[in-house]
């Protein structure tokens, strides 16, 4: 009976031993690809074991349940969309689901996009669940905030990283709390005596300022002009207002009539910011929005080479359109 007892320990020493091998050694070698698998909701450790199972990980399920019971760490696993990497073993994986570390995935939003286009770039991403599809962009807007009625330029240019599979609600809400948390962020450091009355209107500049901007170091100074442009009462005359007022109209070319045709983005017909911003403006056009460069400049024309000429006087513009536009 002794020498049974004895026997039964030993496998059993023996059956421990392979086992805490088996749970410590990489369940894909280096070089093989990464592994994709989704434990869903309410499935429990041996739901989630042979689900694992089951999108091509190389585990008995029966063993994988068993390594996260004896852990301590059955309860405590997370539904989600995984990423098994080569070198996981079994005991890093269940503590990978045990944190909670979902497979990340990432998507940028590009400074100057319009809304219409940051929605395209949104439904595209085949990683994220697509929440929104079908709604209006008036019923989007609702579901994030009930304080604006128009969403444009009220989403922060960013890459934002997602779990797989998540919600493309999330990517909306983190996009306009940033968005919040700079502009206030600027707002709070504003130059004095702008011819602002709200944060929005700032917005607002920031959006024109980003369009307009052919180099990232003339940014502060086009905001001068305009700055001194609203402070004077003189129209703005900026071309991506007209060409946002004109939405689907606009073919690439922007001619004399449309300047002369009044919407209420037409900085040449109406005087003072239009109603919104017109694009995702970034960090730096809402800095140069709040700190534009002091300047007497009322004009600028391109130079075509990316950089503009600066004018304080209409003869001198003219002179300039003539040298860089007409020549």
């Amino acid at each position: 009976m002794k020498k049974f007892f004895a026997f039964v320990i030993v496998v059993a020493i023996l059956i421990s031993g392979s086992f805490a091998y088996w749970s410590s050694q990489p369940i894909l070698g280096a070089g093989r690809a990464p592994i994709d698998f989704t434990v869903k909701a309410g499935s429990g450790v041996r739901g989630a074991s042979q689900q694992i199972a089951a999108a091509g990980v190389p585990v008995q399920p029966i063993l994988l349940e068993l390594l996260a019971r004896l852990n301590g760490k059955s309860a405590r696993l997370k539904a989600g969309s995984y990423e098994l990497k080569p070198g996981t073993t079994p005991n890093g994986l269940i503590d990978q689901m045990a944190r909670g570390e979902f497979a990340q995935e990432a998507i940028v939003i590009i400074e100057g996009w319009t809304f219409r286009q940051m929605r395209q770039a949104i439904a595209a991403h085949k990683s994220l669940k697509q929440d929104t599809a079908g709604m209006a962009d008036t019923q989007l807007l609702a579901q994030i905030t009930p304080e604006y009625k128009h969403p444009e330029g009220l989403f922060f240019p960013d890459t934002y990283l997602f779990a797989k599979g998540a919600s493309d609600l999330q990517i909306y809400r983190q996009a306009h709390a940033l968005l919040l948390k700079r502009l206030n962020d600027a707002w709070a450091r504003r130059a004095p005596s702008l011819p602002y009355k709200t944060p929005y209107e700032a917005l607002i500049m920031a959006s024109i300022v980003e369009k307009e901007t052919g180099q990232k170091s003339e940014r502060d100074m086009i905001a001068g002009v305009f700055v001194n442009r609203l402070r004077l009462g003189m129209l703005l005359q900026t071309d991506p207002t007209v060409i946002y007022g004109m939405g689907d109209q606009f073919q690439g070319n922007i001619r004399k009539r449309d300047l002369q045709t009044d919407t209420p983005y037409n900085t040449y017909t109406r005087p003072g910011l239009p109603p919104t911003p017109i694009a995702l403006p970034g960090v730096a056009a809402l800095t140069a929005a709040l700190n534009p460069a002091p300047t007497d400049a009322l004009y600028f024309v391109a130079r075509g080479n990316g950089s503009s000429h600066f004018s304080n006087n209409l003869n001198e513009h003219n002179q300039a359109v003539t040298k860089y536009q007409l020549k």
